[in-house]
């Protein structure tokens, strides 16, 4: 398997898309690493990380065959976190080194670690997916799902754009901002609200997701 990924990073044109491996849980995935960074893929993802140093032995090795072979590109780090003990450790994890750009879930290890069964729903994860997306956010690092396995399930583009009603809030919040910033007021508001600062930034974003994802009311720039 070593070989085949090393030579899939070496000879297989990607067409610019990120080329992300995921090792072996330590300490197995420290082996994979003497024949995978010398082809300097953009990212290792680290499988069942429970704690920082985890992250750090990763780190080390990583800049230990890169020494060896001469090599220098820079290489991001994604710890998994698959269980009760990684979820609660989510921060430290995420601040463990500068080379740490994401954090992701596993839910199947997860669920299986609480004893408790996946369901489509996700109420049993709810707790462990908010409170990877909050130390996420504190560490200033992104915050990914779990992988999604049914693929024929083509609605899911769907759940991640915004709605006609955020949609039509949105235009109406940011419209306001732009006629308060063009008359050089320092406050916002609509109607009879004042609109705070967070809520323009969401507004913002919406609009810019609706644009992109081709969903702005026709006439609308």
């Amino acid at each position: 398997a070593r070989v085949l990924v090393r030579n899939a990073l070496r000879c297989v044109d990607f067409a610019g898309a990120e080329r992300m491996v995921r090792i072996n849980q330590l300490p197995l995935g420290l082996e994979d690493l003497e024949m995978l960074v010398p082809e300097s893929p953009d990212l290792v993802l680290i499988p069942k990380v429970e704690d920082p140093r985890q992250v750090l032995q990763v780190q080390a090795q990583i800049e230990q065959v890169q020494h060896e072979s001469g090599g220098s590109d820079p290489i991001w780090l994604m710890p998994i976190l698959e269980s009760a003990l990684g979820i609660e450790n989510a921060f430290a994890i995420a601040k463990a080194t500068d080379t740490v750009v994401a954090v992701t879930i596993g839910l199947e290890d997860y669920t299986a670690d609480l004893g408790v069964a996946k369901t489509a729903e996700g109420a049993e994860s709810l707790y462990a997916r908010m409170r990877l997306v909050n130390a996420a956010r504190a560490a200033g690092v992104q915050a990914i799902d779990s992988v999604y396995g049914d693929v024929g399930d083509m609605p899911i583009h769907d759940s991640f754009a915004p709605s006609v009603a955020e949609i039509e809030k949105a235009l109406r919040v940011v419209a306001a901002f732009e006629e308060a910033e063009a008359k050089g007021l320092g406050v916002v508001s609509l109607g009879t609200r004042m609109i705070d600062p967070p809520v323009v930034l969401r507004a913002q974003h919406i609009v810019a997701l609706a644009r992109q994802t081709g969903r702005l009311p026709e006439g609308v720039r």
